[in-house]
């Protein structure tokens, strides 16, 4: 792997003086993907599964070889990849079919303050209406969920566990496998949120055997707009649809109507389809460079970045033992939305605030934080870069008094 060389492929480094830092919230997209979009743009830009001409079989075999690509990234059966318009929508989307349709007053479901606003918030939501129990796992003294911790408020009335895979603001990693088996020992489903853990780990579905599993296409060099939901076949089967339209019907009387099969009766409407063949395209490089060899280039930049960071002083940091390539941390006495605009005048594109994760950020007991995260196109002089600047920053704010 080498990272000089994969810069290449993405033109917004085509600026020398740019060093891109927050991939955890949306990552950059190499040529390969943009040149992907721009064929069905070009080429065949209609619509799917309705026309029967031939630049219509083009675009839905292109946007079903996507699926099938998805599938086989996490290794699921084709018909348990159903097409959202981003984690948020897939995460979403089981809490308002599964949850609202399976849980009551007697029932139990755990998150944590780990969990992104939009795998928190939906559950919240489902508490409110049907009186189901929100539980949250304690979080050790690094802000790790144990299985320790886990087995405490795990019982027999837990019926739904959300957890995240990869934290997006401390970087650590969830033993999720085995809290998947946990939780089915007391028949409990499981719902994981991989936004951050998919494009930097291999994931097998089969052998998490987890229900349900999210994540989106933007954060893995894909583009905006579409993100996948994995759920076992049996479940989704199960579950109605939340929203009603075109192509998702089977048949349609005066006063009711029946479905397809999953996924296509969640899919409703014209689909991403540029964004989905984009995704395919994603895949394809992701595949070709190595989820392992990106994970290892991610934790060596992380850890070189960090041992700079610690010759500094009056930096706190808050994940020094994260195994993912995100550093959150503070310049002492300084707010974060302060200091940002310093990173950003030396051309430093990185992350100040929440993070849409306020729940660890007040467990942290902090008004907010600084966040870099690495991914395959930085390079160790990136590195350099930020710790340079950050030297700067702290020295620019201790002369103003802060």
């Amino acid at each position: 792997m080498n990272p000089y060389e994969i810069k290449k492929d993405f033109p917004v480094l085509e600026d020398k003086t740019l060093v891109y830092l927050d991939t955890a919230a949306s990552s950059l997209k190499p040529k390969q993907v943009l040149d992907a979009m721009d064929e069905y743009y070009k080429k065949y830009g209609v619509n799917v599964h309705r026309g029967v001409y031939n630049i219509s079989y083009i675009a839905t075999g292109k946007y079903e070889e996507a699926r099938e690509k998805v599938s086989k990234f996490i290794n699921s059966r084709f018909d348990e990849v159903v097409f959202t318009r981003g984690a948020s929508s897939a995460l979403n989307l089981i809490a308002s079919s599964y949850g609202l349709n399976n849980l009551t007053k007697d029932d139990e479901i755990i998150v944590s303050e780990l969990e992104h606003h939009s795998h928190v918030l939906p559950w919240q939501n489902v508490s409110n209406i049907t009186g189901a129990k929100l539980v949250y796992v304690p979080l050790n003294k690094e802000g790790r969920i144990t299985i320790e911790n886990f087995k405490s408020v795990l019982n027999k009335n837990t019926k739904v566990v959300a957890l995240t895979y990869i934290s997006n603001v401390m970087g650590y990693v969830t033993p999720i496998k085995k809290i998947i088996k946990l939780a089915h020992e007391v028949n409990a489903i499981v719902s994981v949120d991989a936004a951050q853990a998919a494009p930097h780990i291999t994931i097998d579905v089969k052998d998490l055997d987890c229900d349900f599993l999210s994540f989106s296409g933007h954060k893995m060099v894909g583009p905006t707009g579409i993100g996948v939901l994995y759920g076992k076949r049996a479940l989704l089967q199960a579950m109605p649809p939340i929203e009603f339209g075109g192509d998702m019907n089977d048949n349609v009387d005066l006063y009711e109507a029946s479905w397809k099969d999953t996924p296509y009766k969640f899919e409703t409407g014209t689909p991403p389809i540029a964004e989905t063949i984009g995704l395919g395209a994603a895949i394809d490089y992701l595949n070709n460079i190595g989820l392992d060899n990106i994970a290892t280039h991610e934790k060596e930049l992380k850890e070189y970045t960090i041992k700079r960071m610690k010759e500094i002083e009056d930096i706190e940091i808050y994940n020094e033992t994260s195994e993912t390539g995100i550093i959150s941390f503070n310049i002492k006495g300084v707010h974060p939305h302060d200091a940002i605009t310093f990173f950003d005048g030396d051309n430093i594109c990185m992350r100040a605030g929440h993070h849409c994760a306020q729940l660890v950020i007040k467990w942290l007991k902090v008004l907010a934080t600084l966040r870099v995260s690495f991914y395959l196109y930085n390079t160790v002089e990136d590195c350099d870069k930020f710790v340079d600047s950050l030297k700067n920053a702290r020295d620019f704010f201790k002369e103003m008094g802060f």
